[in-house]
């Protein structure tokens, strides 16, 4: 399954499937990280055909942009998008800052790191309590008249927020925790989304490698999150997934991700990966063509969450 998509309202067009970073660089995230490594996850994927690479400034302070700017000096970059994010004030304990000058300066400092001179997506990370949310959409459309961003998104934000973002109309994207088992997104912000022409991004799409089939029934103690009911249900929903992913001689977690490519309210789902061969098993999920019943079949499992 190939094709492309829209990024809201801008010129930004993506393969459905995007690369997640936070393990590329995110040496404060994560324990054992090699930048090799990293380096390697974001050359597989662009040689594998996926076409959005989702960083931020908080991946290792910096270090995933570099690691990134690094490796896309090979690449045509105008096949590629490169989405970004800040709003963690390296000047108070990092703590999130949405002031218009801070997110114009952030900008301008991940256009080093990432050596290119646009950056397609800019998402401003986290809201802070102080700025108001017009305001700091604002810097970045003077950004985007600058020609150093080309579309505007706003991340972890509530409903509220993202209304008052979007006062002028200038929100294209926005990016949410979001899998089959944590659907609060289509209650709480796929109206509104649709309703303005605003791209979703799921983050955590694969809920911590739960849906990739990797758990078994006895590893309940790792996802104190859910009941002990919820979590054989999923159990019990992931071997139907895998019957289905037999048929397709797919993995589980291709069909997940293949299931999200399917649907028309997430524009491009972003799975990390910490190595390269991980990368490569995630891009089989473009090739994956789910039944209209097969879709059905895997929503309707998980409908619960």
């Amino acid at each position: 399954m190939t094709g492309t998509v829209k990024i809201g309202s801008s010129q930004v067009t993506s393969t459905p499937l995007g690369l997640g970073t936070n393990k590329v660089g995110g040496h404060n995230l994560f324990d054992g990280l090699k930048d090799e490594n990293g380096a390697a996850v974001v050359k597989t994927a662009l040689d594998d055909g996926i076409g959005l690479l989702d960083t931020a400034y908080m991946y290792g302070l910096g270090r995933s942009e570099e690691i990134i700017g690094d490796v896309i000096q090979d690449y045509d970059r105008s096949q590629f998008v490169i989405a970004s994010k800040a709003a963690q004030d390296p000047d108070n304990n990092l703590q999130p800052n949405n002031d218009p000058k801070f997110l114009k300066q952030s900008v301008d400092d991940a256009l080093k790191r990432l050596k290119t001179d646009y950056i397609d997506i800019f998402y401003i990370h986290f809201p802070d309590t102080t700025t108001p949310k017009a305001e700091a959409v604002n810097a970045l459309v003077e950004e985007k008249k600058a020609g150093k961003i080309k579309a505007i998104g706003v991340s972890n934000f509530s409903l509220d927020q993202i209304k008052e973002a979007n006062e002028d109309d200038q929100v294209d994207v926005v990016e949410d925790n979001y899998s089959l088992v944590h659907r609060n997104a289509e209650r709480n912000l796929f109206p509104y989304l649709k309703e303005h022409d605003i791209s979703f991004v799921p983050y955590l799409p694969l809920a911590m490698g739960l849906l990739t089939g990797k758990y078994t029934r006895n590893d309940q103690n790792q996802f104190n999150q859910f009941t002990s009911d919820q979590y054989t249900s999923i159990m019990d929903a992931l071997d139907t997934v895998k019957e289905i992913a037999d048929k397709h001689d797919a993995t589980i977690a291709q069909i997940i991700l293949a299931w999200y490519i399917t649907d028309p309210d997430i524009s491009v789902v972003i799975p990390g990966a910490r190595v390269a061969d991980q990368v490569h098993s995630n891009a089989k999920a473009l090739g994956i063509e789910l039944s209209g019943y097969e879709f059905d079949q895997i929503n309707h499992l998980f409908d619960q969450f």
